[in-house]
């Protein structure tokens, strides 16, 4: 039969149809879709134990609130990066995830802008500013902020009675702690004011650089004129001369185990503490990392976020998801283990009326604008590697090089 040439170009247009259709449909049913029909949403958490089961709850009311999609908990524990860069390289990543390194997995996320714009801007604003930095990489949004921790000084009340000093006061400066360190260290008692780690970490310690006005490196990642600034030359000198002055003790930890034996008068670190050292039974109180004097200090912020997957065949039910789960019920839910990162629950929590959190916000307010250096340097890990052996040479006792040529060695 002598097809006309329209005729033919119609059949395969039908057959083309017909053959994506059925591989919709195949992909549906291959996953996509749980057997009743209901899109299917994988979500990798990085917890475990309690935690694990308080968030399955949430997931639970969330799959029951929501008669169309099913999401189903992926629990990886301490194999989470090893899992996720798997699935990420097989193209089979969760379609929401938790995330903090962005920067190294930014080329398998879906950037949120469009998703979070759609919203309004009350919704964003809603988060602290603070947090965005921390789920972005350059320009884009990577993910929506979940929890977090600045960093504050913890101090022991009952080693501040015993030599009679007043409990420091938001709006201190370094030379206040170093003043308060001082009269707290004891030597016959084994007492020392204060305990900072022997080997910092490096994305911590930026945090007293900021304070100084000064930071690894400039916008662009350049090291040199910025890590061996006067000003951080300046801020490595005064750690090693509390140090060389016997009023500070490095650890091998972070100081915790040394001010729950009340050997240690203050240490800084993130919320992490607050159960330890109430369950340990440390009279305890937190307050503002110290200032240089002419501008508020800042904090690095630990934030954990959720992120989607840009392979994800359902992006609009899993930021649906997402909502859900930064929104201010899950908020509340999580009150007990995390810091809410929403200001609608800080105020209905009222936790600015709390004495210990309230610093911890202080800390999140007075920090926005920072950017730590892992979201800007092409190589973090190395740079962590070379300022770790960097720190080890200038708290090191047996060593104590000289700030300044320590800090060239790396920037030059």
């Amino acid at each position: 039969m002598n097809v006309p040439k329209k005729l033919k170009l119609f059949f395969l247009f039908t057959i083309v149809a017909t053959l994506l259709l059925s591989a919709c449909s195949s992909s549906d049913t291959n996953g996509d879709k749980a057997e009743d029909g209901k899109v299917k949403l994988r979500f990798a958490t990085w917890d475990v134990g309690d935690d694990v089961e308080l968030q399955q709850g949430l997931i639970d009311q969330f799959n029951a609130e929501n008669s169309d999609i099913e999401v189903v908990l992926e629990a990886y524990g301490g194999d989470y990066d090893t899992k996720i860069t798997a699935g990420i390289g097989a193209k089979d990543a969760p379609d929401i995830m938790y995330m903090w390194n962005y920067p190294q997995y930014k080329d398998a996320l879906e950037p949120l802008d469009s998703y979070i714009k759609d919203r309004g801007e009350e919704y964003k604003s809603n988060f602290y500013e603070a947090l965005w930095n921390y789920n972005s990489v350059g320009e884009d949004i990577y993910g929506l902020p979940v929890g977090y921790t600045t960093h504050v000084v913890y101090y022991n009340k009952d080693l501040f009675d015993a030599a009679g000093l007043e409990y420091p006061k938001a709006g201190w400066t370094w030379e206040d702690l170093q003043q308060a360190a001082k009269k707290l260290t004891d030597k016959e008692k084994k007492i020392t004011g204060f305990a900072f780690p022997g080997q910092p970490d490096p994305y911590d310690f930026e945090m007293y650089l900021w304070g100084n006005g000064a930071s690894y490196v400039d916008s662009k990642g350049k090291l040199d004129g910025n890590l061996n600034s006067k000003k951080s030359i300046e801020t490595f000198t005064m750690f090693q001369n509390m140090l060389e002055d016997s009023i500070a003790i490095t650890t091998e930890g972070y100081g915790d185990t040394e001010m729950k034996t009340g050997r240690v008068g203050m240490l800084i670190n993130g919320a992490w503490y607050l159960s330890a050292f109430k369950e340990a039974g440390i009279n305890y109180g937190v307050v503002e990392i110290p200032s240089f004097g002419d501008k508020p200090s800042a904090s690095i912020v630990s934030s954990s976020g959720i992120a989607m997957s840009k392979d994800s065949k359902h992006k609009e039910a899993a930021f649906k998801f997402m909502e859900f789960w930064t929104g201010e019920q899950a908020n509340k839910a999580r009150l007990s283990f995390e810091l809410p990162v929403l200001k609608s629950v800080v105020e209905s929590e009222k936790l600015q009326e709390d004495p210990i959190k309230k610093v911890f916000y202080n800390m999140l307010e007075q920090s926005e604008g920072y950017t730590p250096t892992s979201f800007v340097t092409e190589d973090w890990s190395k740079l962590s590697d070379d300022l770790s052996l960097v720190f080890e040479q200038i708290f090191n006792p047996s060593t104590r090089v000289d700030p300044k040529e320590a800090l060239n060695s790396v920037a030059k």
